[in-house]
């Protein structure tokens, strides 16, 4: 029988240790046998999560006898990996074990080194940090899981439970995936990746800087075809001159900027009213529906209509 291991650190996330838990203690074979032994363990015999203090059975060793690894988030991103953890999980990998991270433990598996050189996700909220502090890691915030074969890392709890029954599916077929899918009232897919969560709000206004009147204007008027050179010419400064400053002080280009802030207005439109895609894509000024539903589903990964299902309001105005 395939053991899974469920490591549990301090200020552990209950949600996130109990996805990998619910999916695999519920797989089961064709002929009615359980698919997985889940252990769950910890170096501390008891670890803080949160609203309550959890007994953890089995301590480190227990990672020695594990085929998989599950890494449960933790509530601090910047908690310290003890030196321990993170030998016991080199050790685990130098023997081939699979290891595999929920939403903040990619930050425990990057601070052992074993994602360097590959892509990874962890929480959109907190993807800019862990690139930021671990730069040879690829880090994408905009999907759900990412599968290097041995190494595996997920965004949220949710998509820990994706993440966990795309493993099923590759230890044991669709049809055992799907059955343990089904245990957990969610589909064994979810369509769209993590950006379509990922709150785009209005890119920041740098308080005081020389752009500051420029962004509030363009934030005013994002309903019309805006183009470079009106931008510019509103500026009072060559469109060269523009993008330099730009950049400078937000990070980004004008249009890209534009776009952002069309997007975000999209967004709201598409929650809060009952207004078709074709009216919204007019109103958020993208011109035409077509370059509306192409610019949104790049953005936030899923097409508008999938959008205002997921996430429209009791709103109908």
């Amino acid at each position: 029988m395939h053991t899974v291991a469920v490591l549990v650190l301090d200020q552990v996330v209950p949600l996130d240790m109990s996805a990998p838990i619910w999916a695999f203690e519920r797989a089961r074979l064709p002929d009615g046998r359980s698919a997985y032994r889940v252990l769950v363990c910890g170096p501390e015999p008891e670890v803080d999560a949160g609203t309550f203090v959890m007994r953890v059975p089995h301590g480190l060793d227990t990672l020695a006898d594990a085929d998989t690894i599950v890494i449960a988030g933790t509530a601090r991103c910047e908690a310290a990996v003890s030196p321990e953890v993170s030998a016991a999980l080199r050790t685990a990998a130098a023997r081939g074990t699979r290891i595999a991270s929920i939403c903040i433990g990619a930050f425990v598996l990057a601070a052992t080194g074993l994602l360097n050189g590959l892509r990874a996700t962890t929480h959109w909220i907190t993807a800019a940090e862990l690139a930021e502090r671990y730069p040879e890691i690829e880090v994408d915030p905009d999907v759900l899981y990412v599968d290097n074969g041995q190494f595996l890392t997920s965004a949220g709890a949710a998509a820990g439970l994706d993440l966990c029954l795309h493993m099923i599916r590759r230890d044991h077929g669709s049809a055992v995936a799907a059955d343990a899918a089904r245990l957990s009232v969610v589909p064994l897919e979810r369509q769209g990746g993590q950006a379509q969560f990922i709150v785009h709000a209005h890119p920041p206004v740098p308080s005081g800087a020389s752009m500051e009147p420029l962004l509030d204007w363009m934030r005013d008027n994002c309903g019309r075809e805006l183009t470079l050179a009106e931008i510019a010419a509103r500026a009072g400064t060559s469109t060269r001159t523009l993008n330099r400053r730009f950049r400078a002080q937000t990070g980004t280009t004008p249009l890209t900027w534009l776009h952002r802030t069309r997007v975000h207005r999209a967004q709201y439109l598409l929650e809060t009213t009952t207004h078709s895609v074709d009216r919204i894509a007019l109103q958020a000024g993208f011109g035409s529906p077509t370059a509306f539903r192409d610019r949104f589903k790049r953005v936030v990964g899923i097409s508008p209509h999938a959008y205002r299902r997921s996430f429209r309001s009791s709103v109908t105005g």
